[in-house]
């Protein structure tokens, strides 16, 4: 209980230090006259920031169920103090190390073909002159982000069953296999299943940011790389890329503090006894293994190890893009 007790105490110090420390870099910069100015912005943030407050750090006094052996009709008071008991429990855990092992793997996965489908289609984009085709194709690919995973996940599992699974008609129609193959049976297959999925939903969306990017960069760049008679892959590999540079590394940081938010909704849908040993991630450990079972102690240990070793990453990555000299998000 006590160790539980000084947890608690150190992140509250944490916050109020970190208050004092922005409170007394504001009066430095005569905080009352910034206030007077720039009113009309803050009356239009505050109710943001209460939305912030509310649902985002008013909720982190539920970490305290991480360090109780926690029961729903006990109060506050009457819970039993179990110190770091869950977090030592996770660590011998297999199933959670193999979660971890996962979630690392199907992130890696999500954020590299991400990135590398989302950059390609933002530039061959960039390239398309006919407007109506260009804004024909934008529309095409980034109408799946608006599905939920629910109906992408029925879909998948429509499209890979082995009867009349559009895939597999089509895989032996062309001769790449001679019978229905079970997809989603076959562990080997699945975190290709998921990559692609992801792939297929989010990359048109991905592709807006940097489409926005590329729309600043300079024309006098293009003209005068015409001029030296670059042809538009050199344009694209001297100027547009590393003018949208910025920009791909503040995305990349972002991406990498969310490492170990490999999803739940399609890991969950998809998963079956065969495959739940590769499926499962630590946000499907959660529920299958914490709240199922109603164990909030170990859901919440485990939640809160995900969100503090995003912290460190995005940290980590934050500072590593510093000493590179490269564009920071903090």
């Amino acid at each position: 209980m006590t160790l539980s007790i000084i947890v608690i105490i150190f992140l509250s110090m944490t916050l109020v230090i970190g208050a004092i420390i922005i409170f007394s870099y504001s009066r430095k910069k005569n905080f009352t006259v910034l206030l007077n100015r720039q009113k009309q912005l803050i009356y239009m943030s505050l109710p943001i920031v209460l939305y912030i407050i509310l649902f985002t750090y008013v909720p982190l006094w539920g970490w305290t169920m991480a360090f109780q052996q926690y029961r729903p009709q006990r109060t506050f008071a009457a819970q039993e103090w179990v110190g770091l008991h869950w977090f030592k429990y996770l660590f011998r855990d297999e199933v959670f190390l193999r979660t971890i092992r996962n979630t690392l793997v199907m992130s890696v996965i999500n954020t590299s073909l991400g990135f590398i489908t989302a950059i390609g289609l933002a530039l061959l984009l960039n390239e398309v002159r006919k407007i109506l085709f260009k804004r024909f194709i934008q529309t095409i690919s980034y109408l799946p982000h608006f599905l939920s995973w629910v109906i992408v996940t029925g879909l998948v599992s429509a499209m890979l069953t082995t009867d009349s699974g559009a895939i597999n008609n089509l895989f032996m129609a062309l001769g790449f296999i001679k019978e229905p193959v079970l997809w989603l049976a076959e562990p080997n297959y699945f975190w290709g299943i998921i990559g692609i999925t992801y792939v297929w939903k989010e990359v048109g969306w991905n592709t807006i940011i940097y489409l926005a990017a590329m729309a600043g960069v300079d024309p006098n760049l293009y003209e005068a790389a015409d001029i030296d008679g670059c042809n538009r892959y050199q344009k694209m590999w001297r100027i547009t890329l590393p003018c949208i540079k910025p920009t791909i590394i503040i995305l990349l940081i972002m991406s990498i503090g969310r490492m170990l938010d490999a999803g739940f909704e399609m890991q969950y849908l998809l998963r079956n006894g065969l495959v739940s040993h590769v499926s499962d991630t630590i946000d499907v450990y959660v529920f299958v293994f914490g709240l199922r079972t109603s164990n909030f102690g170990l859901a919440t240990a485990a939640g809160m190890f995900k969100n503090v070793v995003n912290i460190v990453l995005i940290f980590i990555a934050n500072e590593l893009a510093r000493r590179a000299g490269e564009e920071r998000l903090i």
